[in-house]
């Protein structure tokens, strides 16, 4: 039994998300290359206005994820696996040595760009809690929106066009659901985004790649990907497909994870997992004061449950 590493998605970035890592030599290179990627200040970036659109998010939320796993490394066990959250799959292959840091960077800046140029005007993706699958796949039908992430038996994310997304809020209300809207302006993994599939393969195929060195789960199907063809293939058909991130977690767990441990901004992923799997110890990297402190609760947590 061992650790699972979890890289997050969009929607928890913050002026303070790199405070972990400012200042330590293991980081500044992905520090640095995220600085060229954005073309500007990497800090900066995560202080700006515009840190939530598309083309900031996604080499942002890579670089928090990769940032502190180098900080991080060393001190603890590697992982036994690794996932990632929609863009955050991109980070756990760069975690997992598919690619280079400033490859993953690269990558994560032309799949922003070719969602924002399919992507219909006004759409976005909101959070739906309260309705088994069939209840919320069946409302998206008769709205014309599409389940884009499944986090449990009563938690998807849907995405659409705005005014579908409020017609399927009114009827998910009706039900009696929780909706929240989420500040992410494409539909991601979803049909609507299917025109990107194809640029982004080709953007991947012509990178340097290699097989994954850490076991890493893809998130369209949780299954494990083990050569070249299966990385290029479940990062760019996950644009445009459902990610099955509650079997993901099922199948790191199945592996032998009982750590886990949410890189990155935010805690979103760790509060998913904690009340489903109460067996394990669950925390995100920013409920710790320090890295050194994230560190020691690993190992003991690994020691603990040994």
């Amino acid at each position: 039994m061992s650790l699972a590493l979890l890289c997050p998605g969009q929607g928890a970035q913050h002026p303070a998300m790199f405070d972990h890592v400012r200042g330590m030599a293991a980081a500044r290179a992905v520090l640095d290359a995220a600085s060229d990627a954005l073309g500007r200040d990497v800090f900066a970036a995560a202080a700006a206005d515009d840190r939530f659109d598309n083309a900031q998010a996604q080499p942002l939320l890579c670089a928090a994820s990769i940032a502190h796993w180098h900080a991080l490394r060393g001190a603890v066990p590697d992982p036994i696996v690794v996932a990632g959250y929609s863009i955050g799959e991109l980070a756990a292959h760069a975690i997992a040595d598919s690619f280079d840091v400033t490859t993953c960077l690269s990558l994560s800046a032309q799949r922003a760009r070719f969602m924002d140029a399919v992507s219909p005007v006004d759409a976005g993706m909101q959070a739906m809690l309260g309705l088994d699958r069939q209840t919320v796949q069946t409302l998206c039908e008769i709205h014309g929106t599409h389940v884009a992430i499944a986090n449990g038996t009563d938690h998807f994310i849907v995405g659409g066009t705005l005014p579908a997304l409020r017609a399927l809020a009114a009827a998910a209300h009706a039900q009696g659901a929780e909706v929240r809207v989420l500040p992410v302006h494409v539909p991601a993994h979803t049909p609507l985004l299917s025109a990107a599939v194809t640029p982004f393969a080709a953007a991947l195929q012509a990178t340097t790649l290699h097989a994954p060195r850490l076991p890493l789960l893809a998130g369209i199907d949780a299954r494990p990907v083990r050569d070249t063809a299966a990385v290029v293939h479940t990062l760019s058909a996950q644009l445009a497909q459902t990610i099955e991130w509650a079997q993901v977690m099922r199948q790191a767990f199945e592996r032998g994870a009982r750590v886990f441990l949410q890189l990155g901004p935010g805690n979103a992923l760790a509060r998913m997992i904690a009340p489903a799997y109460r067996c394990c110890e669950v925390r995100a990297i920013e409920e710790f004061q320090s890295l050194d402190g994230a560190a020691a609760w690993v190992r003991s947590a690994l020691q603990r449950l040994q």
